[in-house]
């Protein structure tokens, strides 16, 4: 929940002229009343844009909750689902994930999808567990094309705002786990699929998380508010 009107221009504008020909895919994910803004600014452009929720219904009585048709018109690409925020601040279950995952890509916008542990989970030995769980209650409900559309993201709870960062390795084994969970959904999703670190990525860890075999990008929080930062972790992907 960050975010003005001018700011956003300042951002937008820095972000783009800081690109110079990156390899990455990049994309922003904003507030939904920026969605419009995005849309004007980064159209024709290489920026793909994004929102950082959706409701799992299609349209109805559902005052404040934001549709995947809705989230479409203005052209979004991706939506962030089941990010660690949304599970513990407003109780979203694995399954309600699972749904907003299914709502999105029937709105053809590819899911974010979103898993990782607690502090307490991991000191607890439950983080293959939790993990497994969230990223299975998302695959029961698709079918092997879907879950060839959708983005993973594994978020250490602990490791957000926290300055605290999962070590390469010990990030890398989650995501092994995650491929290979997806590998016995459909096989050549599991070589297709990107598996995002979303734990505090900074300029000064990224391109050590990124050279792990599992680690295809970032999920980028604290970092991505400054131009600066955001397009030093966009070049370390190259």
């Amino acid at each position: 929940m960050n975010g003005s009107r001018a700011g956003n221009a300042v951002l937008l504008s820095a972000i783009s002229a800081g690109l110079d020909g990156a390899q990455a895919a990049c994309a922003v994910c904003v507030p939904a009343p920026y969605l419009a803004q995005c849309e004007a600014t980064l159209s024709g452009g290489p920026i793909g844009w994004g929102a950082q929720d959706v409701s799992a219904h299609a349209s109805g009585a559902y005052t404040g909750e934001v549709s995947a048709a809705m989230l479409a018109d203005f052209a979004c690409r991706y939506v962030i689902v089941g990010h660690s925020e949304r599970r513990a601040f407003h109780a979203e279950s694995n399954e309600l994930v699972a749904q907003k995952a299914v709502a999105s890509l029937g709105a053809g916008l590819t899911p974010i999808v979103c898993v990782g542990e607690t502090l307490a989970q991991r000191e607890a030995g439950q983080t293959a567990e939790v993990v497994s769980a969230q990223l299975g209650a998302v695959l029961t409900l698709l079918d092997d094309a879907g879950a060839a559309r959708i983005v993973l993201a594994y978020e250490p709870v602990w490791a957000i705002g926290t300055g605290k960062t999962a070590t390469p390795e010990m990030a890398q084994a989650v995501h092994a786990q995650l491929r290979a969970q997806l590998k016995q959904k459909n096989a050549a999703a599991a070589e297709t699929v990107r598996i995002l670190y979303g734990g505090s990525m900074k300029p000064d860890n990224a391109r050590q998380l990124m050279a792990q075999p599992d680690i295809d990008g970032g999920l980028i929080g604290g970092a991505a508010l400054k131009a600066a930062d955001f397009l030093a972790i966009v070049h370390a992907a190259n």
